[in-house]
């Protein structure tokens, strides 16, 4: 089973090299079902692209519709004419756009006025999962069940850091190989993988330039980034990270879908005096913990995979 590319425009800020901007999809159609009622949304990390789900889409696939979406200026979306666009509240209303679509479609191939036949679930690995808090907050977008991978209202500085130290860059490799086994330099926090697992997740992070492959994203994702992290640490940086922070923390409360955090034990960006918290307020997720894993979990092993099918698919 292969998934199926799809494009839609949205509105806001401009791209970067055309007139109209487009985000993409991977979709999974559901195995042996015309109209599937449920599809599930996953949506990746700050520097990945959607082909990070495929493990878990096929497992996915005979169950529901499988969307996985390329966050603006990653993968095959557009990149944004304006770098300090790349930022969560532009992905969330791009993401709205998309979920509003899904459900249109469903209702014109099902004859049901009903908005809300089709039922949203949402996957979401650290950005992607900050997306998820910020349309899960709101009532009217009706997720479903909300799964969390690694990421919560408080942000450690010192993963900032490390992402920082890579983010952005845009070094040319001879060959596919040689840019698995760079890549797997910045990404080993993400926990054991065997080398054709990990030449499968970075395949899709690449793409052909002349004398070789860069990476699949527009290098200015790292703008915003890197604005904020330049001033250093202040008492006004820090009254704003802490304002961020109880931001979160409202949106998080005010989530109402029931909720699957997963962490990897070892990870550097979600601590665990946050997740256990994230268990006591808000919807009080289910908190699932991974040995050997930073961040985040790749959702590759059969572990992490079984964790969010058994929460996805229990009634």
């Amino acid at each position: 089973m292969e998934p199926s590319l799809h494009h839609l425009v949205v509105p806001g800020p401009r791209a970067k090299h055309s007139q109209e901007r487009r985000v993409a999809w991977w979709e999974w159609n559901a195995t042996g079902l015309e109209h599937p009622s449920n599809v599930v949304v996953c949506v990746h990390g700050l520097s990945r692209q959607a082909r990070d789900f495929d493990v878990l889409a096929h497992q996915l696939a005979p169950h529901a519709c499988v969307v996985c979406v390329d966050v603006a200026g990653r993968g095959h979306s557009d990149w944004l004419a304006d770098p300090m666009a790349y930022q969560v509240p532009t992905y969330a209303t791009d993401l709205a756009v998309v979920l509003a679509y899904l459900r249109q479609r469903h209702a014109m191939a099902t004859g049901t006025a009903e908005p809300y036949a089709l039922r949203v679930d949402w996957v979401g690995t650290s950005m992607g999962g900050l997306i998820g808090m910020v349309l899960a907050s709101q009532p009217a977008v009706g997720l479903r069940r909300l799964v969390l991978n690694d990421v919560g209202p408080v942000i450690e500085p010192q993963s900032l850091q490390r992402i920082g130290s890579y983010l952005g860059r845009q070094p040319i490799y001879p060959n596919e190989q040689a840019a698995a086994d760079a890549l797997w330099e910045h990404f080993r926090s993400f926990g054991p993988h065997t080398a054709e697992q990990w030449l499968a997740l970075s395949r899709p992070m690449l793409r052909p330039v002349q004398g070789g492959w860069t990476l699949h994203y527009d290098p200015d994702i790292a703008v915003p980034f890197r604005a904020m992290l330049a001033g250093g640490r202040t008492q006004a940086s820090d009254d704003a990270v802490h304002a961020g922070e109880q931001m979160l923390w409202q949106m998080y409360d005010a989530i109402q879908s029931p909720t699957l955090l997963l962490r990897g034990r070892e990870s550097d960006l979600l601590s665990h005096d946050t997740a256990v918290a994230m268990t006591q307020r808000g919807p009080r997720a289910r908190l699932i913990e991974f040995d050997g894993v930073g961040h985040p979990p790749t959702l590759v092993a059969a572990d992490q995979v079984d964790a969010v099918l058994r929460f996805l698919l229990e009634s």
